[in-house]
């Protein structure tokens, strides 16, 4: 009896050599030879035929199980304990973030140098000044707070009562002097009596001789700008001028807005209707327009010019002193507005560097941190309503800034 399905039978020549050559079994050829490999979890095949059986011979998978396992799952976890967990490494991580923040730091600190460099408007050429006396110990700065009106709009003359005259003019001038014994600060009334020098146009290039003319120390500005003021003031006093800086009436008001307003001590009440001054007595913290009025006053003062110039030495040593803060130089969103609206209408000398008007403001606030002094310059009497400075205590003022010695001498 033949138990394979019809149409299959032993013989080969029917089977056309199915088995491979030579097999005359009624298994294939692998099963006999290997009898002891079976499909796992496969009962043995009996000898009928079950069509619903795939032995799964000709799929590859009858020695061995798929891939994924029994089913074709993921394969099982291995086996043993897990490896070992290590701890993160603080220390690593602390000196990476540590130096993050140095880049970044120095990163920010070389573009906010770069920036606010780029902003200084270096237009005062101190090479044309001629016959200029020697420098001594020291730096010296001739500050100038101009009337110019650039860039205000006519409601903005009108709020800080700044007028509407065309060019602009000195409204106030100081020589800071710092050196190894502190900052000293030294006020030049407007109304000053001096004497025009020889000088060389700025512009035309033309030599002026010196004719002895008589006048104020503001009209040298008016007549041939910085250039002629340093000139003028180098001569009457025999002082070196290092550097140039000048600032003017929209500046000035737009910094103490920045930093959001100044705080000072008023002694006396007092009022003035051309500046657009009213203060009453006491401490108070004044805005941009107040503080303008406050520099500018003069006719509400007995002495009005050497008054004024008192009130303009308090406030600028005030406005240095509360500027020069961490709350102002750590927090950017005062640290920029404040270097911008100073620096937009800031003026300076073509030598002024960056780090050299940072000095000069330090110095400044060093003024009233008890390190320095101000004084307006000694007056010794006025001639034809303009003041005279007196020529023995002038020469020896600049012989002790000269020589970077500690000014004992006095002014009004």
């Amino acid at each position: 009896m033949n138990d394979w399905p019809d149409g299959w039978t032993g013989d080969r020549g029917s089977r056309g050599d199915r088995y491979g050559r030579g097999s005359a079994g009624a298994q294939p050829e692998g099963a006999r030879v290997m009898p002891h490999v079976q499909p796992r979890g496969v009962p043995q095949q009996s000898q009928g035929y079950d069509p619903g059986y795939d032995s799964g011979y000709n799929t590859g998978q009858v020695y061995g199980s798929p891939p994924g396992g029994r089913n074709g799952g993921p394969p099982p976890p291995p086996s043993g304990p897990p490896g070992p967990r290590y701890a993160p490494d603080w220390r690593r991580r602390i000196k990476v973030g540590a130096l993050v923040l140095v880049v970044v730091f120095l990163g920010v600190t070389i573009g906010t140098y770069f920036w606010a460099d780029g902003k200084l408007k270096r237009e005062v050429d101190l090479s044309k000044v001629i016959e200029r006396p020697a420098e001594g110990d020291g730096t010296n700065y001739l500050i100038v707070g101009s009337d110019s009106r650039e860039g205000m709009t006519a409601e903005d003359k009108k709020k800080l009562h700044t007028g509407s005259a065309e060019g602009k003019r000195t409204d106030s001038m100081m020589i800071l002097h710092d050196g190894s014994n502190g900052p000293t600060l030294i006020s030049l009334p407007r109304d000053s009596n001096v004497t025009i020098p020889s000088f060389r146009g700025s512009e035309s290039g033309k030599l002026f001789p010196n004719q002895g003319r008589q006048t104020k120390l503001n009209a040298a500005y008016a007549e041939d700008g910085p250039e002629l003021l340093v000139r003028t003031v180098e001569f009457n006093t025999g002082l070196h001028i290092d550097h140039y800086v000048e600032i003017g009436f929209a500046g000035f008001a737009n910094i103490v807005d920045a930093i959001g307003g100044v705080e000072i001590d008023i002694p006396k009440a007092f009022k003035d209707k051309k500046s657009g001054a009213d203060f009453q007595a006491g401490k108070q913290t004044l805005n941009g327009e107040q503080s303008l009025a406050f520099v500018r006053t003069r006719y509400a003062f007995a002495n009005s010019d050497l008054d004024r110039t008192k009130n303009q030495q308090k406030f600028l040593a005030a406005l240095a002193s509360q500027t020069a803060t961490p709350g102002t130089i750590l927090n950017p969103f005062k640290l920029y507005p404040t270097m911008g609206a100073g620096l937009d209408t800031l003026i300076v000398d073509k030598d002024m560097s960056l780090w050299s008007l940072g000095q000069m403001f330090f110095a400044m606030k060093g003024v009233t941190g008890g390190e320095g002094k101000s004084m307006n310059m000694p007056i010794s009497g006025s001639v034809g309503g303009n003041l005279v400075w007196d020529k023995a205590k002038v020469k020896e003022l600049v012989n002790q800034l000269n020589n970077d010695e500690k000014v004992t001498v006095s002014g009004d």
